[in-house]
């Protein structure tokens, strides 16, 4: 029984150790940055899933870069996100849990009592995704909707390799 924490503890590091902040850039075999996908010539569907310990907020400033990029590249001047959505996962550590069991037998009747608890995952991380559809366009951006100005995006959220949230 004095294993067992000692491989409890193991899992949890190596469960800990495994990921972090991912560096900005195209998904890579682990699926960790970003996509996208042309739907019209002046329409992009991007996906930016961040890897473990990112906040959601650094994944959605990665998609967002994302389409600032993508508009500058193909000579639009701004863009329109008309739809977006952020999601959460929790994924890796440990499953803990613990269990009592006893039992009578006599030689006409039989007793049985369990109890058991789930005492929560050790170890596990986060993992956030963000989604948008945006449309691009040239010269004066409209007034309504989530409008961005690309070169704007681009100078306000691209920093040093890796980009990290909440620097200037």
């Amino acid at each position: 029984m004095r294993v067992f924490p000692a491989i409890l503890t193991a899992f949890a590091l190596v469960a800990c150790a495994a990921t972090g902040p991912a560096v900005y850039g195209p998904a890579d075999e682990k699926g960790f940055g970003y996509a996208e996908q042309r739907i019209e010539d002046d329409r992009y569907r991007i996906t930016y899933q961040g890897s473990g310990g990112m906040p959601p907020e650094l994944v959605e400033d990665y998609a967002l870069r994302r389409a600032a990029e993508l508009a500058d590249q193909n000579g639009y001047d701004w863009f329109r996100v008309t739809g977006r959505s952020t999601a959460g996962e929790e994924r890796g550590g440990v499953s803990v849990g613990t269990g009592f069991g006893s039992s009578s037998y006599g030689r006409r009747s039989s007793v049985g009592v369990g109890v058991g608890a789930d005492l929560g995952r050790v170890g596990a991380q986060e993992f956030f995704t963000a989604r948008m559809e945006v449309l691009m366009g040239t010269g004066e951006p409209p007034e309504d909707g989530e409008v961005y100005d690309a070169q704007s995006v681009l100078n306000n959220l691209t920093g040093p390799a890796p980009y990290q949230y909440g620097e200037e």
